[in-house]
């Protein structure tokens, strides 16, 4: 009967049941080992690179109860010695199991392995090895075993230097680009990290490496386990590593290493672990910085949008080293999600000024405060809009409150069509495409604009108009609305009326009942009388569009004449119904 004595593989890698990395030895390597010299490989020959992680000695007929995943199995054939037939069986049981092996001493209780069993090992690629009778059971336990815990305690080690390596760059004060840096020199792969929405962070090797890792799809295998895993390339060789950057129960994105030529080996896993640690420990810090940066910046916007910085020349040198230029003609955009969520109550306006607003952490905190899937939105609305701005306007400011955007921008013309059709309405389509890229449901958001001012003085009255020009477009126009306040028409005026309740009791003492949306009937007869005013009386078109009889029309026109004076012959009294209408449309601005 032919055998061979196969060659030592490359260092072998699994994932144990725990979901901790363990290393073990090929079959082929095993194979090799001193005691296993007289060995034979009798079947199996495409199983050597099966992995063994441990061994187990077959003592009773029912050793399927005892077998695990990974062992080398070890037996004399003396549990089986008066039942041959189930020799037949025993191949395809235990590679059910995951065994790596069976390894079987012959002569003593077994003279000769069945024909079948060795075509099924043969068929599913199990090896089975024929044991020299000079080798004691004992004597492959311990060699083996030892080789393993070797070869577990040099893979640690490595492991456990590079991570030592790696804190020290970060104690030192070095980013994510200075981890992924030492880890491609270590590994000699390209090295790249990702966040969750498959933006590189930082990439280190040759160009077109990270150029192709850019193109791959890491969020596919978020399901790899704690451990990480290794990806399969086209060929058939191991190009990719994945490794989940995780910190506090959050995902932070992926670190990935990308071999072309299949040269990443299973120990490399453990040191891409090591260094998402490291990655996970730079991004909360980075995070934590950005955070408290962020909070100082909107802090301070939110004072001059409050009057409270002082006074222009204070305003203009402190915003300068923020980066932002507010010496110069500027307007405010402010831009706020669409459909909040029931329960979420507005931010109070407080006489005219900033509208008691809070920072995106302030407002987090707040009893009753928006969900996290809220929370997210806003932070994409204020991360689109950041990157929007700053690639059109680097001396911008911008900042996220509670339940908005706000962006102090340059403004170079004074007419509003022109301004919402140049660098403005640039801004809004690109922080648009930025901030629907990876939503998991569809958002839109509203936006107003303000007239231009000439100093800091005059940016609490440009926040205002930009505030009431925002929720005046979404009232008239709906979801994803652009509105510039110079546009509002009458609307405006409106809105500038001080006092809300005033504009109530005009309401009510110029609609009367009409003003109300308790009886389904007066609702009907209040649309009856919009449609009249907007086409100025003209009663054969008011009933094409309500589609109601003429002799119908004219009994309403006489109940709504009734009710609320002869408005077919009075100019004013129209004026002052199509005004009351005008407020009961902007209800809740």
């Amino acid at each position: 009967m032919s055998y061979t004595t196969a060659d030592p593989g490359p260092p072998a890698l699994r994932l144990a049941s725990t979901g901790t990395l363990t290393y073990g030895l090929s079959v082929g390597e095993v194979l090799g080992v001193s005691t296993l010299n007289g060995a034979r490989l009798i079947a199996g020959r495409s199983g050597l690179e099966r992995i063994v992680q441990r061994l187990n000695v077959m003592e009773v007929p029912d050793i399927l109860s005892w077998v695990k995943p990974n062992e080398l199995l070890l037996t004399t054939g003396y549990p089986l010695r008066n039942t041959p037939q189930s020799l037949d069986n025993l191949v395809s049981d235990l590679d059910e199991r995951g065994l790596a092996a069976l390894a079987i001493k012959l002569g003593r209780y077994l003279d000769s392995l069945p024909a079948e069993m060795i075509a099924q090992a043969d068929r599913r690629g199990f090896p089975l090895i024929l044991l020299p009778n000079d080798v004691g059971f004992d004597d492959i336990l311990n060699q083996v075993l030892t080789d393993i815990l070797n070869r577990q305690a040099s893979v640690l080690a490595r492991t456990e230097e590079v991570h030592r390596a790696l804190v020290q760059i970060v104690l030192c004060g070095g980013g994510l680009q200075e981890v992924v840096d030492e880890v491609a020199t270590l590994l000699d792969v390209a090295v790249v990290v990702v966040d969750g929405e498959q933006r590189v962070l930082a990439g280190a090797g040759p160009d077109e490496h990270v150029q192709a890792m850019r193109a791959f799809d890491a969020g596919r295998h978020a399901a790899c386990g704690r451990g990480g895993c290794g990806i399969i390339g086209a060929h058939g060789t191991g190009d990719h590593l994945v490794v989940p950057v995780m910190a506090g129960g959050f995902d932070h994105g992926r670190i990935i290493a990308f071999s072309p030529g299949g040269t990443l080996r299973g120990s490399d896993l453990g040191i891409l672990e090591r260094a998402a640690t490291v990655a996970a420990l730079v991004v909360t810090k980075q995070q934590a910085v950005a955070a408290v940066e962020s909070k100082y910046r909107a802090d301070f916007l939110r004072d001059i949008l409050a009057g409270r910085a002082g006074d222009d020349d204070r305003v203009i040198a402190h915003c300068a080293g923020f980066g932002w230029d507010l010496d110069r003609p500027v307007m405010v955009v402010v831009a706020e999600l669409d459909g909040r969520p029931r329960g979420t109550p507005p931010a109070p306006e407080t006489d005219g000024k900033a509208r008691g607003k809070g920072t995106e952490a302030e407002a987090a905190t707040r009893g009753g405060g928006r969900g996290a899937e809220e929370r997210s939105a806003q932070e994409r609305l204020a991360a689109a809009w950041t990157t929007a701005v700053r690639r059109h306007d680097r001396g911008a400011a911008v900042a996220s409150f509670a339940h908005e955007v706000v962006a102090v921008i340059g403004a170079d013309g004074g007419d509003p069509a022109e301004l919402t059709a140049g660098p403005v309405q640039a801004m809004l389509k690109e922080a648009s495409s930025i901030f629907a890229e990876h939503l998991p449901v569809r958002r839109t958001f509203s936006t107003g604009i303000s007239r231009t001012v000439t100093s800091p003085a005059a940016l609490p009255e440009a926040y205002e108009q930009a505030v009431k020009a925002v929720r005046v477009g979404r009232q008239l126009n709906g979801a994803g609305a652009r509105a510039h306040f110079d546009q509002l028409g009458v609307y405006r005026l409106l809105s500038l009326v001080s006092d809300p309740e005033e504009l109530h009791a005009f309401v009510r003492e110029t609609l009367g009942d009409l003003a109300t949306d308790d009886e389904p009937e007066l609702v009907d007869l209040r649309r009856t009388l919009q449609v009249l005013l907007e086409t100025n009386l003209n009663v054969a078109e008011t009933a094409r569009r309500l589609h109601f009889h003429y002799n119908t029309l004219r009994y309403r026109i006489g109940k709504l004449e009734r009710m609320l004076g002869a408005f077919t012959e009075d100019a004013h009294l129209r004026l002052n119904l199509t005004l009351a209408l005008h407020v009961l449309r902007m209800r809740g601005i």
